[in-house]
């Protein structure tokens, strides 16, 4: 199978899953209890009163109706707006978007720049007190929550050490050195888990790696360990460890909802909580549907990126 027709099966299976995706969502958001009609006029609203803004709503259309309505609008650009801005909602998801995008590719960065140099000792330096000491963090990020790690940075750094801010949000475009100081924070909370899983998945397939019989015969031609390392078992452990950043990549811009709300980072993640509690429908789809193609693009984007690393990828699809 060739690459295009390898990504052509990608796409279209990215695209079945966002439609899936979309029928939950929009299902889900609309069998919440409550008359958001009611919540929205509060008690003081009269039965005719909340009638005619159920119909100004579309609330008194069948379901699948107010789906169909709702996916041709997101087709053409326009998820609605928002019950409680009274904005579109696509123009507050672009507003708000930024700011997540920096916070989860700084995680992202994070998380890398620390994990692959300590999967590397690791697997180097097998059943040492090296090794011992980086399993011990791996498994101590990912046994607690993010939310564990915020609350520890803030009150450590933020707080006693008065080091970095403990919230607010600078865009990078405006002062580079002030974002980074206020997305370092979340960004390390954030990423920490990340940070576990990588180490791990380094550690283990480096280890595998170095095992290879053709490991053997370049120690046999008297290569250096650095460069047998880093040249030849490193490239090839690293397919494994580039599906795990792929998928985290997704993953991370569903934990920042929680790391938004703590720092409070006015990003995406921060703009769907609130929508939840204000059971603003559109805006909760439009949040919900916008990280799911997040998530599924850079699912799509590793699966090239591993077709076009190792082409048997491509080769199996054959069968």
């Amino acid at each position: 199978m060739s690459l295009a027709r390898y990504a052509v099966r990608r796409v279209v299976f990215l695209v079945g899953t966002l439609f899936g995706a979309s029928v939950i969502t929009f299902a889900l958001v609309n069998v919440l209890p409550g008359d958001v009609a009611v919540m929205i006029l509060g008690t003081s609203g009269s039965q005719e009163q909340v009638e005619v803004l159920r119909q100004q709503l579309g609330l008194n259309q069948p379901v699948y109706i107010r789906y169909l309505d709702w996916i041709a609008g997101v087709l053409q650009g326009d998820m609605g707006t928002s019950l409680r801005f009274g904005d579109p909602v696509a123009t507050l998801i672009a507003q708000r978007f930024p700011a997540s995008a920096f916070l989860a590719f700084s995680a992202l960065t994070i998380a890398v720049l620390v994990a692959i140099p300590m999967g590397i000792v690791a697997a180097v330096e097998q059943n040492t007190w090296k090794d011992f000491l980086t399993s011990v963090a791996a498994f101590t990020g990912i046994s607690l929550p993010n939310f564990f790690w915020g609350m520890v940075l803030i009150l450590l750094i933020a707080s006693y050490a008065s080091l970095l801010p403990p919230s607010g949000y600078v865009s990078p475009t405006e002062d580079l050195g002030s974002a980074f100081a206020h997305v370092l924070l979340p960004a390390g909370a954030l990423g920490f888990s990340l940070m576990a899983h990588i180490t791990r998945m380094t550690r283990s397939s480096l280890i595998e790696e170095l095992r290879s019989g053709y490991i053997e015969l370049a120690k046999m031609k008297g290569l250096t360990n650095r460069r047998i390392v880093l040249r030849h078992a490193l490239r090839n452990a690293f397919l494994p460890v580039l599906t795990v950043i792929g998928f985290q990549l997704g993953f991370l811009f569903g934990g920042i909802i929680i790391i938004e709300q703590l720092f409070a980072y006015p990003g995406l993640g921060r703009l769907a909580f609130n929508a939840l509690l204000n059971r603003d429908a559109p805006l909760i789809q439009g949040s919900v549907l916008t990280i799911a193609v997040v998530f599924m693009t850079s699912n799509l984007v590793v699966d090239l990126l591993y077709a076009v690393i190792d082409p048997r990828v491509t080769a199996g699809g054959e069968g």
